[in-house]
């Protein structure tokens, strides 16, 4: 068996259930199966946070000119976002933390555009369980949007967590990290440019 020098991965599989992940997988493929006949549209949501620390761990440089990135912690910028399988991308960016005021209010927006049943699939963050969203729900569902909750622990089911991984490690240069404004010009510009030129 050979070997390969490769970054390890951090798993969650030992921690949820099987069966109930099974069962929500050949769920999805279900939705996709009903958002392909155009029954439906079908999107992933989810929230991460961008930061001037560097997520990029390699690359090629030389001895005499090493690449040096600013160890800088501070403000973050937190994008949710809303994408189907085809690129469509919903988004929204803040300089402040997502609560679940600041979620509610980016889900009604999106409930605003959408122009048939829509499914979204959420993660169980505290935010997408608080009262005050749940207590929404039935409210988005009389406007032909429903939520569907992945079970814990299932991060690979979500699509839009490969996008985040791709702006982290591969479409933010080194120069995003320079400054709090550079990050912010670099990651407004992939996420304007995502479905296109990303």
């Amino acid at each position: 068996m050979g070997y390969s020098w490769k970054r390890a991965r951090l798993s969650l599989n030992g921690k949820r259930n099987k069966e109930q992940f099974q069962f929500k997988q050949k769920q999805i493929e279900t939705l996709k199966d009903l958002e392909n006949s155009g029954y439906i549209d079908l999107y992933f949501g989810d929230q991460s946070h961008f930061g001037l620390t560097p997520n990029v761990p390699y690359a090629w440089q030389t001895k005499e000119n090493p690449i040096l990135l600013p160890a800088s912690k501070g403000k973050y910028l937190n994008v949710v976002g809303m994408m189907t399988r085809k690129n469509k991308f919903y988004f929204e960016v803040l300089e402040t933390t997502f609560n679940s005021d600041r979620i509610i209010c980016f889900m009604d927006r999106f409930v605003e555009q959408t122009v048939k049943k829509t499914v979204v699939i959420l993660d169980n963050s505290p935010i997408h369980k608080s009262k005050k969203f749940m207590a929404k729900i039935e409210q988005w569902k009389e406007k032909d949007v429903l939520i569907y909750f992945l079970p814990p622990y299932s991060p690979e089911l979500n699509l839009i967590e490969i996008l985040w991984r791709r702006i982290k490690y591969q479409w933010l240069d080194f120069d995003a990290y320079k400054s709090f404004q550079n990050l912010k010009e670099s990651l407004n510009f992939v996420l304007n440019n995502f479905g296109g030129k990303y």
